[in-house]
């Protein structure tokens, strides 16, 4: 069982976490939602479409502007709270590896902090397990924040996936984060190339079968584009492929853009897993 803020999910319930970038230089959006309003539609459509998490984030990951602690707690402590006030049900994830930053949104009612750069700060945990948050252990490769890998290595990729995530989960759990509120991260494309990141995606059941509830983020990523040749905004269709394989190999928590049309993929691989009847059942009955 996964439980974040006042929401329960069983381990073959497939959730979907909606990215809200409140920066003006995602490599997605281009800022799209920067500014309050249309951020704010954002999240009410996302949760319209089937989003059960949102997920905040106040620095692009790549390269850019330096952003500092101060400035990410303005563009997402404020942004945090009213989306509190708004929906108090549903579940905020705050995407940052700053511990000054996860004290200010968890005050502001951020239920996760998503820990993209793989503990490069420690003291994050401790903050979770003070609040009673969950968290995401990521595997980014020992990289710095907002760095992109140069010829990076691995004897065995998903070997130091395990050996990272699990480390920073027990971590985690010893310093009195919920067992029940971690989940693990290979880390797409964090301090991998792109064939790292397939071996991820093939071997994704190890994760699994680790017993933590795994979380991917897939969306649109560079893997995907280079895998297929194809730029950012044409990588919806390899996306969700594979978010499909993903799926299937039982990873539960889904980082996207793209959040109707990831909810119809993850509905339509539950159901032929068995895990989800068909939303209609007429075809040789009437």
């Amino acid at each position: 069982m996964l439980r974040l803020g006042r929401r329960e999910f069983d381990e073959n319930e497939r959730v979907i976490m909606a990215i809200v970038n409140r920066t003006p230089d995602s490599f997605y959006d281009q800022g799209a939602t920067f500014h309050d309003e249309p951020a704010l539609t954002r999240v009410e459509q996302a949760v319209a479409d089937g989003a059960a998490i949102i997920d905040i984030g106040g620095v692009k990951a790549g390269p850019g502007e330096e952003v500092g602690a101060a400035e990410e707690a303005r563009r997402t402590v404020g942004f945090v709270a009213e989306v509190r006030r708004r929906h108090p049900d549903v579940v905020i994830s705050v995407d940052t590896w700053r511990h000054e930053v996860g004290e200010a949104v968890c005050a502001a009612g951020a239920d996760v902090l998503n820990d993209a750069w793989g503990g490069v700060d420690p003291k994050l945990a401790e903050v979770a397990a003070r609040y009673g948050a969950g968290l995401v252990c990521t595997h980014a490769g020992g990289a710095e924040p907002r760095t992109r890998p140069h010829r990076i290595g691995y004897d065995d990729v998903v070997a130091d996936i395990l050996r990272v995530t699990l480390g920073l989960a027990e971590r985690a759990v010893e310093l009195g984060v919920r067992r029940d509120g971690i989940m693990i991260d290979p880390g797409h494309d964090f301090g991998k190339n792109t064939r790292h990141s397939l071996e991820a995606t093939r071997r994704l059941g190890e994760l699994r079968e680790t017993g933590w509830p795994v979380l991917v983020s897939l969306s649109n990523k560079d893997f995907v584009g280079e895998t297929l040749d194809r730029p950012v905004k044409e990588r919806v269709i390899g996306t969700l492929a594979t978010t499909a394989v993903s799926a299937w190999l039982g990873a539960q928590v889904y980082r996207v853009h793209e959040v109707a049309e990831t909810r119809q993929v993850l509905d339509m691989v539950s159901s032929i897993a068995g895990h989800r009847p068909p939303a209609v059942a007429r075809r040789g009955l009437v």
